[in-house]
């Protein structure tokens, strides 16, 4: 599991936009967002961190990796 924690992550589109770019990055991974805490999980397939990484960042987003518990 891989999670970033993205600050400006601020709606719905937000999550929307991300969770697509994601899965262009990677189409069979598992991508869980969560907006309150600003969390993005995503179990990846293909894909390494950097490349989803930059995935959100190229969505306009500024990820950092996560420290903490993950969602659940």
């Amino acid at each position: 599991m891989i999670a970033f924690d993205v600050p400006d992550m601020t709606c719905g589109h937000c999550v929307g936009t991300i969770q697509s770019a994601l899965k262009r990055a990677d189409p069979q991974a598992k991508v869980r967002i969560d907006l309150a805490t600003h969390r993005v999980e995503v179990d990846p397939a293909q894909a390494d961190a950097q490349a989803l990484r930059a995935a959100i960042e190229d969505a306009g987003y500024s990820p950092v990796p996560a420290g903490g518990p993950a969602i659940g």
